[in-house]
């Protein structure tokens, strides 16, 4: 891909603000998703805050080589959920949040010094391009539900689908225009002006509803920011409900063996699957940015980056970190690699989960307009997918069984659960098909 802006390329301050903005809008709505499912007293300032910091440490531990934002896990949801349901207390459970995302951190350091000592080839030939591809595709089509059903979804009760649709299309067609035929800045910020038209339609809508009592043609929710009180400064200004802070010392001592036990069968599992995503979305980010990231900054780094990353994150925000696809979708589509955009976006993240109206900003942003930017954006990682294996020989019945098998259980959903662990539909996919490719690679060269 030829790319607008490298790796190491440093545009303008003006331009660096614009792609930072851009790259929060793309992944505000998953990062802030996760703790409104888990509940508990999670809030979206707390995730956002940690997701900056995570990143942050992400960028350090890679010395700026990466261009991936580091967002709230769904992988962990269920171990989350665990915490809490395995605690005495709402205030054990965030710190159950914290040293399960330790456990699961230090995953990520043992595979690191594996990786350290015995370097990458065994992880090529684990999973060559016909698992790594096809798994990449999973990636963005197994979400692809969730977009359309964002695009067609109102933010109020009683909103119209169709207007909810007609909303969402805007903003699909308004990024794809400026993508396509944009000149200059519009060409880089294309979710940004699509988001803005989407919005500003929805508003239109809501206008009109309310001048004529039609509350069909009502789908965005301004209560955020109707509900703040300016006239206090909490109104302005507030520190996010840090996790460390909400368990407390009491909370802190009312932990005991057993739920530690709880905690280490809901979060190492998921670490060893959420590794295989993060070798995915890598190598996926390697084909975009025309260098291989897991040699240089190399794998050792990355896993290094996103496994404190994560434990630094749920410290602040309680959620566990992984790289984001929806970042990388953006990288590919406005051609801008440079990590100093993604430095932005963790210092936005920061700042923004500190002023209250700016969160409830973003809050306000209808369900049906993130549909809209999701549908290219998830496109765009499974499309990627595709083009890392379509140099392999699929007349081979090796390449053919597990390309089939990676596809039909990841679009078809595939979920398998132990207990409180949760083995999510790409792990799924991505677990069977090496299992597929391990036992058929005794096969005959006549059936090649």
């Amino acid at each position: 891909m030829n790319l607008i802006y490298g790796i190491k390329d440093k545009p303008s301050f003006g331009k660096v603000m614009l792609f930072a903005l851009q790259q929060l809008l793309a992944i505000m709505a998953a990062t802030i998703a996760v703790p409104a499912i888990v509940g508990n007293g999670l809030t979206a300032s707390a995730a956002l805050f940690g997701a900056g910091v995570g990143t942050v440490v992400y960028l350090l531990f890679t010395k700026s080589s990466s261009p991936v934002f580091l967002g709230s896990s769904f992988a962990f949801i269920g171990s989350m959920l665990s915490a809490f349901g395995g605690a005495a207390s709402v205030s054990i459970g965030y710190w159950g949040l914290i040293i399960g995302a330790l456990m699961a951190g230090l995953v990520y350091v043992i595979i690191s010094i594996v990786v350290k000592f015995c370097g990458v080839a065994w992880i090529d030939k684990l999973m060559p391009p016909v698992i790594i591809g096809p798994t990449v595709a999973i990636i963005g089509l197994s979400l692809s539900a969730n977009a359309v059903g964002d695009l067609m979804k109102s933010s109020v009760a009683g909103g119209s689908t169709y207007v909810a649709l007609i909303c969402g299309l805007v903003t699909l067609a308004v990024t794809m225009l400026c993508s396509t035929y944009g000149k200059k800045i519009g060409r880089l910020i294309p979710f940004i002006m699509g988001i803005l038209a989407g919005y500003a339609v929805a508003s239109i809508f809501a206008l009109i509803g309310s001048a004529t009592n039609n509350p069909a043609l009502i789908v965005i929710d301004y209560s955020a920011l109707t509900s703040l009180n300016f006239k206090t400064l909490s109104g302005y200004f507030a520190l996010p409900k840090f996790t460390f802070a909400l368990g407390g010392m009491e909370g802190l001592k009312g932990i005991t063996g057993s739920y530690l036990l709880t905690l280490f069968a809901a979060y190492v599992p998921v670490a060893f699957v959420v590794f295989a995503e993060h070798l995915a979305d890598h190598k996926n980010l390697s084909t975009i940015v025309g260098t291989n990231l897991l040699e240089k900054p190399g794998l050792t780094r990355t896993l290094l980056g996103d496994g404190v990353g994560t434990m630094v994150s749920t410290f602040f925000g309680g959620c566990p970190n992984t790289t984001y696809g929806e970042s990388i979708g953006c990288v590919a589509i406005t051609r801008n690699a440079s990590t100093i955009s993604i430095w932005g976006c963790a210092a936005l993240c920061v700042i923004f989960s500190l002023i209250s109206p700016l969160v409830a900003f973003l809050e306000t942003i209808p369900s049906c307009v993130m549909g809209g930017v999701c549908i290219a954006l998830y496109g765009f990682i499974a499309v990627s997918g595709f083009k890392m294996f379509q140099k392999v020989d699929l007349n081979k019945n090796r390449n053919l069984f597990v390309a089939s098998v990676i596809f039909i259980t990841g679009v078809g959903g595939m979920v398998v659960s132990f207990g409180a662990v949760q083995i999510r539909t790409v792990a799924c996919a991505l677990i069977l098909g090496i299992l597929t490719n391990l036992m058929l690679s005794k096969e005959p060269e006549e059936n090649a």
